[in-house]
């Protein structure tokens, strides 16, 4: 057993803390493999369990090569990928690995992180923390929209006592598997999807077709931020490459891949927001 963290990273401000809170918070073996993006921080964490993967710089985003290039060098069975703004909660690497399926990809519950106290945020409002995402169906009605995930607090709430339980799709700020089902899958493809955009589908949506699952795994957590007009953007998107990205995951899914779309909204549903004539009004009578 062991864990093999791979945080994707360009210009964040939080790499530093991230990659000490996953060393202090794992109670099991452990490596952190931080992926530069062409750029060098200002200070790097000193300790053995730490293997800095350096990429040329490039007008382009890397993301998805980093995280490639993190799985090959993984010293471990079992990978993560996190992004460079996240707290974690304690022992939450052997909470993982011990309920863990070839074919399955782990969430942890996802709270929401104040990083200047790096703490869990108290809510202001009643919103929970974030178990289950949907796809929105309005921007599926305009081609080259995407597919984007968001919150489904109805289902969370629902389904408060199910420790561990399918989910449709996710964030894409961390995820679990082993090597081998990521090697197997041929997840991060760059051709397509460009460097950035579309993680998560291109997950989900890649191992439900192929006989794996999908979960949130509530026993643990981790904390990630939002960041807003306070923190604004570190991983700077290229619109254009995002665009492509949206563009390509758009056309792979809905429609060259129709008759699995279908059945996967229909295991979920109903979705918030979906009408009963939702196939009509997405593809036509």
């Amino acid at each position: 057993m062991g864990l093999s963290v791979i945080i994707p990273s360009r210009t964040e401000l939080f790499l530093n803390r991230t990659i000490q809170d996953v060393l202090e918070k794992a109670t099991g073996e452990i490596e952190v493999l931080p992926v530069l993006d062409g750029y060098e921080p200002d200070e790097l964490v000193k300790d053995p369990r730490v293997k800095y993967i350096r990429l040329e710089a490039s007008q382009s985003m890397q993301k998805r090569q980093g995280i490639n290039e993190g799985v090959r060098i993984a010293s471990f069975d079992h990978v993560m990928s996190l992004d460079a703004h996240c707290m974690m909660a304690k022992g939450f690497d052997e909470e993982l690995e011990k309920v863990h399926q070839p074919n399955w990809v782990q969430v942890p519950r996802r709270n929401r992180l104040d990083a200047a106290k790096w703490s869990i945020q108290p809510q202001k409002d009643t919103r929970p923390p974030i178990d289950y995402e949907y796809i929105m169906f309005r921007p599926l009605l305009t081609y080259g929209q995407g597919l984007h995930g968001f919150r489904w607090d109805d289902r969370t709430l629902a389904r408060w006592n199910i420790p561990i339980d399918d989910i449709l799709t996710m964030q894409g700020s961390c995820w679990f598997m082993t090597k081998e089902w990521f090697n197997k899958m041929g997840f991060m493809h760059v051709e397509g999807y460009t460097g950035w955009g579309q993680e998560a589908e291109e997950i989900s949506f890649t191992t439900w077709k192929n006989g794996g699952e999908v979960k949130v795994n509530k026993n643990t957590w981790y904390a990630h931020l939002h960041k807003g007009l306070t923190w604004g953007r570190m991983y700077h998107m290229n619109r254009r490459e995002n665009k492509q990205s949206y563009d390509y995951s758009y056309k792979f899914w809905i429609y060259d891949n129709k008759d699995f779309f279908i059945r996967l909204i229909n295991k979920f549903s109903p979705l918030p927001n979906w009408p009963l004539d939702w196939v009509e009004r997405l593809y036509g009578k």
